[in-house]
């Protein structure tokens, strides 16, 4: 577990170097959870296969979809952007500090479900948004 200190802790979870595509050994689908209708394919968590968004909710930034930068500490990550993503919370207050898009502030975005961090959320003060979600940590591109 990682954590992060913006004015206070957050604690989220990163996945491991192994993860792959398929389900966990004794994985049991939450029949109690509400149901999305299954009209299409999804993008979802690769640690819990969380709902995340769709592969039409993909947009050009900065003239392309896919980018690949690395943060302060050399780490490097290749995002995608989304337009709208249902499937993550945000924490952290929002910061223009080191950020990848001219113009936009960003705040962490994890899964809801498991909080695997997922990406972050980018913001511009003309109300322009859109998600920068790690392609490593997504199934069903």
């Amino acid at each position: 577990m990682i954590s992060i200190e913006i004015d206070s802790f957050h604690f989220f979870r990163v996945p491991s170097e192994k993860s792959n595509a398929k389900k966990p050994e004794g994985y049991v689908e939450d029949e109690t959870a509400p149901k999305e209708p299954d009209n299409g394919e999804y993008i979802r968590c690769r640690q819990c296969y969380q709902i995340l968004t769709r592969p039409a909710e993909r947009i050009e930034v900065q003239g392309a979809h896919q980018h690949t930068f690395a943060n302060p500490q050399g780490i490097i990550y290749h995002l995608g952007c989304f337009r709208s993503v249902s499937g993550c919370g945000y924490v952290g207050p929002a910061t223009d500090e080191f950020t990848w898009f001219k113009g936009f502030s960003w705040r962490i975005a994890i899964c809801s479900m498991c909080l695997t961090h997922l990406g972050w959320f980018f913001m511009s003060k003309g109300n322009e948004s859109f998600n920068g979600l790690i392609l490593d940590r997504l199934i069903g591109l």
